[in-house]
């Protein structure tokens, strides 16, 4: 499968955001672009919501909200946190259609984003926190520590049977159609393999024999990042919970494929990591 964004020219100067001074230089460059990011995670789009819109910065450069997402090809872009005049779309929508490059950006300027308009307060002390780092990190005066953008992870698993049939899923909070595989939050001191077979058999009642990393995606909405497996299961006899997962059953890929050319089954959208896995699967190209 292949890597999230693994073509991307985005650099994200983790050595030049260390100086201020060249941070607040990149706000004036010549080629220097500003994408805004609203309160519910979207981005300035154009108006087909098929490609990212930008602009140039305006007025001083603020340290405590102009976010700098990297360079590219030697233009530094920024996110801010605004409601973008004109069109907007959200990851979900523009994910699947960007281009690599700009994928990359468009998740990290959401990602640093949301961070900061959950993070200004010191979650030990209650001081409020300094941006630095042209808005990877917050300095706490109050306990001289510093604060790094929070990243959830959650498991996605691909489950396949003994005849390499895949377990499709469905939310009770989806429209009707909609499937996918399952998926779920990794706890407080747990690793992300117990997490797979811990979430396998709480929302499916399944045991798994075989378990393999394939890949991962950065998931902003607001904070996670996607990890997934495939594994085996021991049988093929499920039983969802009722509550998180209303039904599931496993499919073949010409079972799947006659369903969603029929319109009754829904597959996750292009841009996610589950669509990336099921795609694999139907091709041939994933295995436990």
């Amino acid at each position: 499968m292949e890597p999230w964004v693994s073509n991307s020219r985005l650099d994200r100067a983790p050595d030049g955001r260390l100086d201020e001074a060249w941070v607040a230089g990149l706000w004036t460059h010549p080629g220097a672009k500003v994408i805004g990011v609203d309160d519910r995670s979207n981005v300035s789009s154009d108006p087909t919501g098929h490609e990212l819109r930008w602009i140039r910065p305006g007025g001083d450069y603020d340290a405590e909200h102009h976010y700098l997402v990297g360079v590219v090809d030697g233009e530094p872009w920024f996110a801010v946190a605004a409601t973008p005049e004109g069109p907007s779309a959200s990851l979900r929508q523009l994910g699947g259609v960007l281009p690599e490059t700009e994928a990359d950006i468009a998740t990290t300027a959401v990602a640093l984003v949301n961070w900061h308009r959950v993070a200004p307060y010191c979650g030990r002390c209650g001081t409020l926190t300094q941006v630095r780092e042209g808005g990877h990190m917050r300095w706490c005066s109050g306990c001289e520590r510093q604060r790094f953008p929070r990243t959830d992870p959650a498991v996605i698993v691909a489950i396949l049977d003994d005849r390499g049939r895949l377990l499709l899923g469905h939310h009770a909070g989806w429209e009707p159609t909609r499937v996918s595989i399952l998926a779920g939050f990794v706890e407080a001191g747990e690793s992300l393999e117990a997490a797979v077979h811990r979430e396998i058999r709480e929302e499916s009642g399944l045991e798994l024999s075989a378990l393999r990393y394939v890949g991962s995606q950065p998931w902003p909405f607001p904070r996670s990042l996607m990890l997934g497996f495939v594994a085996r299961a021991i049988g093929a006899e499920v039983a969802v919970d009722g509550a998180e997962i209303e039904w599931a059953n496993f499919y073949t890929p010409a079972e799947l494929e006659s369903l969603v050319d029929a319109g009754e089954l829904t597959l996750p959208m292009r841009s996610s990591i589950a669509s990336r896995i099921i795609t694999a699967w139907r091709e041939g190209r994933l295995d436990a």
